[in-house]
């Protein structure tokens, strides 16, 4: 006999209120305060190496710099040359990858949360394409050259394709639901792909320009991309996780979550708007960026399960470490020169998103 909707609804109800009792990964070895003081664990162990790679990324570079200087010119700047380069250039650029790389796990959390797909990254609301869209006009129309000036095209065009793929999901008498909208950004997303190199395959000194930015990177960036980056990627953030909780009622599906008092079409409206302002200002600051909010969801998954309010927490730490580690690891295996940091993305994160798919069955959120 089919359960009541009455008793359908108290059983979502008590699965909200104990998601670590349907975790599958190691954060199942033990259910309420023994799985909760694992998963605590796992992010103080998380903070830990976030600050490690952080103080290697500032002591690591194509300028070898020892690091007693380094450590004492971190604390007392005296206008040196190494003072200059760790507080001009090494440290804002660690900054950047900590903003950068936490808005982009957790926008890759917040997609495949939205469209209960596992294969969801922040490019397929067109957000990437609709970033590279304002570069190639601001270089191609405005003749912008500097990372500042067509920063904010990029935000505008990241912006201006968000809101387009929204629009084109929700058109008729239908939600945007996550369908609709995976359909309606892969159509945008090849439009804007259209768009791109027609211009680009016309404009030589456009192209040259922005092959540079199309390819990923934490360099050359310094204080002013930062803050032109950081209120974007705060707001951003704080919505994606006071949207945790709706998450969790929608991965039951959308009559269980309405049932559970979850405004359906404004959780997907703000997921929107949040994947938005994250990995646009984030696309904008250090262009595309492959794999980061593809595979960190999984990582996070896999340790401490499916509630979406621990794999936020741990995308946002797991994602920073991933790309600034591979930022360190560009500078390393380029010396004299680096490797650009998408590149070794690109190198580091296709094996292990395989493994992942190999390790474990995905399954649809």
């Amino acid at each position: 006999m089919s359960l009541s909707v009455e008793s359908r609804v108290v059983q979502g109800q008590r699965a909200q209120e104990r998601p670590a009792d349907r975790t599958t990964g190691p954060g199942a070895r033990g259910s309420g305060r023994t799985g909760a003081a694992f998963r605590g664990l796992g992010l103080v162990v998380g903070l830990a190496a976030l600050v490690l790679v952080g103080l290697l990324s500032i002591w690591v570079g194509t300028r070898g710099i020892p690091f007693t200087a380094t450590w004492n010119v971190l604390w007392n700047p005296d206008g040196s040359e190494t003072s200059v380069i760790i507080h001009d250039y090494r440290i804002p650029r660690t900054l950047l990858g900590l903003l950068v790389g936490t808005a982009l796990g957790l926008a890759g959390a917040l997609m495949q949360a939205l469209t209960r797909n596992p294969l969801a990254d922040p490019g397929m609301l067109g957000v990437n394409l609709g970033a590279s869209a304002g570069v190639v006009i601001a270089i191609a129309f405005f003749g912008v050259a500097a990372p500042l000036g067509y920063v904010w095209f990029a935000l505008a065009g990241a912006a201006a394709a968000s809101v387009g793929v929204y629009l084109l999901g929700s058109s008729g008498r239908k939600l945007a639901s996550p369908e609709r909208l995976v359909v309606a950004g892969a159509a945008v997303t090849a439009v804007l792909y259209a768009f791109n190199w027609a211009i680009l395959l016309l404009n030589p000194r456009a192209f040259d320009q922005f092959r540079f930015w199309t390819v990923g990177s934490l360099a050359g960036r310094y204080d002013d991309i930062v803050l032109m980056a950081l209120p974007f990627i705060g707001v951003g953030l704080v919505v994606a996780l006071v949207l945790a909780p709706s998450l969790n009622a929608l991965a039951m599906g959308d009559q269980m979550g309405r049932a559970l008092g979850v405004n359906v079409g404004r959780t997907r409206a703000l997921g929107a708007v949040a994947v938005m302002l994250l990995c646009g200002a984030a696309t904008a600051a250090a262009g595309p960026i492959g794999f980061v909010g593809l595979a960190v969801p999984h990582i996070a998954r896999f340790v401490v399960g499916p509630d979406q309010r621990w794999v936020f927490a741990y995308s946002m730490l797991i994602a920073p470490v991933l790309l600034i580690g591979s930022d360190i690891l560009g500078r390393v295996l380029g010396a004299p020169g680096e490797v650009q940091v998408g590149i070794v993305m690109a190198f580091i994160g296709a094996p292990l998103f395989i493994a992942l798919c190999r390790r474990r069955k995905l399954v649809m959120l």
